[in-house]
């Protein structure tokens, strides 16, 4: 059960190998922005090899129920499936129901947890293999892999680390599985956190947050992510790069202050470690244009950032 290339990862990791997958299901292509990009195909890849494939939203209702328990299958394996399954469902499997998840669970369960732990500045994020319980992302856990996360580094960036990682992760739990020598780490519940899905108001820039913020902000947005945005002379404009100064601006939020060879200083909010309110900005789009230097697209100093 896969969707984008998530789903496509773990599927190839068990193409050619000594395991019979009788049955793909995935979800429908979608239009949302998150489902849009990273959009490899389960379904193409499961019928280039005769997998019989069902497409669903919900592996919930009786059709797709019924495919699952005909496949009589020994495990169900979960990659980006984007919905709850329900026991009624999972039982249908004679030894267990797994799930890959991109994060460190407990923490970051739920939707686009890479995004989310760049824009809060961890250093660190990976992948997690659990069996599948009642709960969302609370089974317990069989395996973890962790992946750094550099000041520097991009969701995009994150995100092929992640999928690099899934194949050889996805092999080593079904071995754990057929030695009956599996792992249950349980999740401590009171360290959960549970993320919801990223929408367009997530990514608008609130300049009266610190510099350090906007910047784990903007790298969370990198192409081909929905980039971070502001609005202009009531136009709105994406922040696709930016970075720190090796000095202190200061001032008012959203103000355009300072030219750098490196691109334009904007100031934000007061930060907690510093007097430093500048945030360098160096490549930006205006909704519908091409990318283009901040140097290059601000002609003058002054004025403010922010809504229309």
């Amino acid at each position: 059960m896969g969707f984008q290339t998530w789903g496509t990862a773990a599927l190839e990791a068990l193409l050619g190998k000594p395991y019979d997958v009788p049955l793909v299901l995935t979800h429908p292509r979608s239009c949302q922005e998150y489902e849009s990009i990273w959009s490899d195909s389960v379904k193409d890849l499961a019928q280039a090899h005769g997998i019989c494939v069902h497409e669903t939203w919900s592996a919930n209702d009786e059709v797709s129920r019924r495919a699952i328990a005909a496949a009589q299958p020994d495990v169900i394996l979960m990659s980006n499936w984007r919905t709850w399954l329900s026991p009624q469902t999972y039982v249908s499997a004679r030894h267990t129901a797994l799930n890959i998840h991109d994060a460190l669970l407990p923490r970051y369960a739920g939707f686009c947890p890479i995004n989310w732990a760049v824009a809060n500045g961890e250093t660190e994020t990976g992948v997690t293999i659990h069996f599948v319980n009642e709960e969302y992302d609370l089974g317990d856990i069989i395996l973890q892999h962790k992946v750094s996360i550099d000041f520097a580094e991009t969701a995009t960036d994150i995100f092929h680390k992640i999928i690099a990682a899934i194949p050889n992760l996805t092999l080593r739990a079904l071995e754990l599985i057929e030695s009956g020598e599996v792992p249950r780490i349980p999740q401590r519940r009171e360290e959960s956190t549970f993320y919801h899905k990223r929408s367009e108001r997530d990514s608008l820039i609130d300049w009266t947050r610190c510099s350090r913020q906007l910047h784990n902000l903007i790298r969370a947005q990198s192409s081909p992510y929905p980039n971070a945005f502001t609005f202009h002379d009531g136009r709105k404009l994406y922040v696709k790069k930016a970075s720190l100064p090796n000095r202190a601006f200061c001032g008012t939020p959203a103000r355009v202050a300072y030219r750098l060879e490196e691109g334009v200083v904007v100031i934000c909010g007061r930060c907690e470690s510093g007097p430093n309110q500048g945030l360098v900005i160096r490549e930006v789009q205006e909704e519908g244009k091409e990318a283009q230097s901040a140097r290059d697209y601000f002609d003058r100093m002054g004025g403010y950032l922010g809504t229309p």
